[in-house]
């Protein structure tokens, strides 16, 4: 049966509980157990897939095509599990699901409220991730920060849960900020006292603090703790500032926050697996080499719409001892820069184009593309990334001037992109993209193979248009090579220009299945090309 650990914050937002949460699990599964996570928010959104990029970040997309908070990358990533469709609830998931219930008449006609009816279904979202993941621990993130009225009714359920399962199957850990006065030197506890007694005043005790601070916090200030919030000395963890992410789980180890946990589980503490982390700690922190790629996007304003992209390509940076600079490039303002491109890419050595929707920027994109093409400068084009670089290789070497997308031209005569037939008749946006795995057969010979070395790949896919095969024999003609299709749906997945250093571009999110230990091999790939 499983154990449930939850994580709740306050004081402020922004002190790290996805990276707590994650580093909890990560410990727990070095220690032999299977761990699962979930990230509960708060939004009435049903998920973040309708929502703008410069406001809410990427949306990260699972195997089984659930559009997801971007805290659930982190978890993958320090975890290296495949999550699901149970690990993102979101407060409109939770309506619509109850709404959807009374319509249908589930409830016998009851007065619909919040308690029972919308708790059980949070209690259910949460028993519901234990029996199917069958893990020995599930870790659950509450979104936003404890007294805020949108996450009421997930912390009533959580209350509800610790008092039917015992402290024998929860335990809660609740992250604070414990901030530093200049003027006095001194840090204070008042906001963390605060924050545990409004938890407390909802009905839940905190097991563990996870404290976020400048530096560690002497025996005075955790004593003072333990007293005001009647928790024990040893359960109040510093969460130390750290340049470096991948530190945080070994601090937290270094506390022996993974063996509070078990012992309060009365399970066993097992011997920990943590070299392997301890040696990625060690990579990153002496990497004997730079290089710099340009990473050209639309939502730049807000480095956390590419966190993925900008994660897999440090992954592999990992590899070869390489630190990886990325600049950060408008892809707006490409269109009308007054700059040569010689002097905007000089101190480039790859050029990376992500996905995204709309045509704003568009034309920016397909210029950095061009130059990429005509200069041999490595480049990896991701969903949107390769859809315009087919469009650019369309314009410029099969001499298709108007060639384009019909997601920006529904007009143009040569619709290089268009809608699947299956997709034109959608009127709704959300959760109506090809979304989540997808088969792809690999052709011999290809760089493509040669990344991968295998003949079939499974990648995951966040996108409504696709190419047109219609122009197949126009582009391979020319030089262009699809070196990668679904054959189901004789889908084109991966083209590539062969006498090119290194031009690769995917119709999926490579960047999704990168893993700090284990780079992406599209990444690699590309890594590989800038620094040779």
């Amino acid at each position: 049966m499983s154990k449930y650990v939850f994580v709740t914050g306050g004081v402020v937002s922004g002190l790290g509980k996805g990276i707590t949460a994650s580093s909890l699990a990560l410990l727990l599964k070095a220690r032999g157990y299977k761990v699962f996570m979930q990230k509960f928010d708060p939004y009435i959104n049903v998920d973040p897939g309708t929502m703008n990029p410069i406001q809410h970040g990427e949306v990260f997309v699972t195997y089984d095509g659930c559009e997801t908070d971007l805290d659930l990358g982190h978890y993958e990533r320090f975890i290296d599990e495949e999550l699901n469709y149970t690990s993102n609830i979101t407060s409109g998931k939770i309506y619509s699901s109850v709404i959807e219930k009374e319509r249908r008449g589930d409830y016998l006609g009851s007065t619909v409220q919040m308690v029972p009816h919308i708790t059980n279904e949070i209690k259910n979202k949460i028993y519901e991730a234990g029996i199917t993941s069958s893990a020995d621990f599930v870790i659950t993130e509450i979104g936003g920060t404890v007294g805020d009225i949108e996450s009421q009714a997930f912390i009533e359920a959580l209350r509800q849960i610790q008092y039917e399962k015992g402290s024998n199957e929860t335990f809660f850990v609740h992250t604070t900020l414990i901030p530093y006065m200049y003027g006095s030197g001194e840090l204070k506890t008042k906001p963390t006292q605060n924050s545990v007694r409004d938890l407390r005043n909802m009905g839940i005790r905190a097991d563990a603090l996870v404290c976020r601070c400048p530096y560690a916090t002497p025996v005075s200030i955790k004593e003072k703790l333990a007293l005001f919030c009647s928790i024990k000395k040893e359960n109040i963890i510093d969460a130390v500032d750290v340049k470096n992410i991948y530190q945080i789980p070994l601090n937290l180890y270094e506390q022996k926050i993974d063996e509070i946990i078990l012992k309060q589980f009365d399970m066993p503490i097992k011997k920990s697996n943590i070299k392997y982390w301890k040696d990625l700690v060690y990579t990153t922190e002496h990497l004997e080499k730079e290089v710099t790629v340009a990473l050209v996007g639309k939502y730049i304003e807000l480095h956390d719409a590419y966190l993925s992209v900008s994660e897999a390509l440090k992954h592999a940076g990992y590899k070869y001892s390489t630190k990886v600079n990325i600049k950060w490039i408008d892809s707006e303002s490409l269109e009308n820069s007054t700059s040569s491109l010689d002097e905007i890419f000089k101190d480039v050595r790859g050029i990376i184009v992500p996905g995204g929707f709309g045509s704003r920027g568009i034309e920016g994109k397909i210029r950095a593309i061009k130059y990429a093409r005509e200069n041999n400068v490595a480049f990896l084009g991701l969903c949107l990334g390769m859809q315009l670089a087919i469009i650019e290789f369309a314009r410029n070497v099969c001499k298709l001037p108007d060639a384009n997308s019909t997601e920006f031209n529904p007009l143009c005569e040569n619709k290089i992109i268009d809608l699947m037939l299956n997709q034109k008749a959608i009127v709704n946006m959300g959760g109506t993209l090809r979304l989540g795995n997808y088969e792809c057969s690999l052709k011999k010979g290809t760089l493509a193979y040669k990344a991968y070395n295998c003949d079939k790949i499974l990648e995951r896919h966040r996108h409504r248009y696709e190419f047109n095969n219609d122009y197949t024999e126009l582009i391979e003609s020319k030089g262009m090579v699809i070196s990668g299709v679904n054959d189901t749906s004789n889908l084109v997945e991966i083209i590539e220009i062969p006498n090119h250093k290194h031009f690769i571009a995917c119709q999926f999110h490579p960047e999704f299945k990168s893993r700090p230990t284990r780079p992406h091999p599209l990444f690699d790939s590309f890594i590989k090309a800038t620094i040779e």
